[in-house]
């Protein structure tokens, strides 16, 4: 199968302003794009790349005063295939955790896991540790928590989505991530582009999307509070503690944005084929 996805931002400096940008396609599915997954930018700019410590391709640049359009456009190959599910996947002891992987257990700032410890043990503590223990975590955050675009609050924590009870994708991840945490198992927050790819299609304006990963019998599984069920064509660009570490953009200064707009969409096999075989 092969997607098509990209986006266009638009950014309003009133002087020029350094911006740190997380908008490419993350390294380990960079071998799947087909052609280039550049960044644009209008006005021409310089930019240069760098990796920051989770691994995630990030994008320097100054933003120069008045308006800069960001922007992107490519394929990529994806199996098609819906989210692995592994019922029986078990959650590693501590002592056999690896050490890159023992920072996703520690609270971070959107996930206060001090704060909701009891919360969690009390609850999901008597659950088979692993997949079923997670799974529990999903079920009851995708219950607590009302979908509502127009109740997105970038300052909302976990503790805030648990106390408000309504938020969008960053909200169902951080309160998932955080009791997930508590509980002993490693977590990573992730960002992409989640299309409306094999269910019906949604109607609402196409967003990136958030979801996370959490560390089972040795490897990353991917869960999703906020669809709870397997999906098909995730593209991830990013993985952190939470939401402040994978942010879209990060300015140094004020900036305003005034354009968004992004495309996730399955390609008939007409448009996909030719460039296969040609490949």
């Amino acid at each position: 199968m092969r997607i098509e996805a990209g986006f266009e931002l638009a950014y309003e400096c009133e002087r020029p302003t350094p911006m740190v940008l997380m908008l490419s396609p993350h390294p380990s599915r960079e071998t799947d794009v087909v052609g280039d997954a550049r960044l644009a930018f209008d006005p021409p700019i310089p930019a240069h790349d760098y990796f920051d410590r989770f691994g995630n391709r990030c994008t320097r640049i100054i933003a120069p005063a008045g308006t800069t359009t960001i922007s992107s456009r490519f394929e990529i190959e994806d199996s098609g295939e819906p989210d692995a599910v592994a019922p029986f996947a078990a959650q590693q002891p501590l002592g056999e955790v690896p050490d890159e992987v023992l920072m996703f257990l520690l609270g971070s700032r959107y996930c206060e896991t001090d704060r909701l410890m009891d919360l969690a043990w009390s609850r999901f503590g008597a659950i088979d540790g692993g997949w079923a223990r997670v799974q529990a975590i999903c079920d009851f955050v995708h219950r607590h928590i009302i979908f509502d675009y127009q109740a997105a609050d970038a300052t909302r924590t976990a503790i805030g989505a648990l106390e408000d009870g309504i938020g969008v994708c960053r909200d169902f991840t951080h309160l998932a991530v955080a009791l997930c945490r508590c509980l002993n198992v490693p977590t990573r927050y992730c960002t992409g582009y989640l299309g409306d790819i094999g269910i019906p299609p949604v109607p609402c304006p196409m967003d990136f999307s958030a979801w996370f990963e959490v560390w089972l019998d040795g490897r990353w599984y991917t869960f999703d509070a906020r669809h709870n069920t397997p999906r098909i064509g995730r593209v991830l660009m990013a993985t952190g503690r939470d939401a402040a570490d994978v942010a879209l953009s990060t300015s140094f200064g004020a900036s305003k944005l005034t354009r968004f707009e992004v495309v996730t969409d399955e390609l008939p096999e007409a448009r996909a084929e030719p460039a296969r075989l040609a490949s």
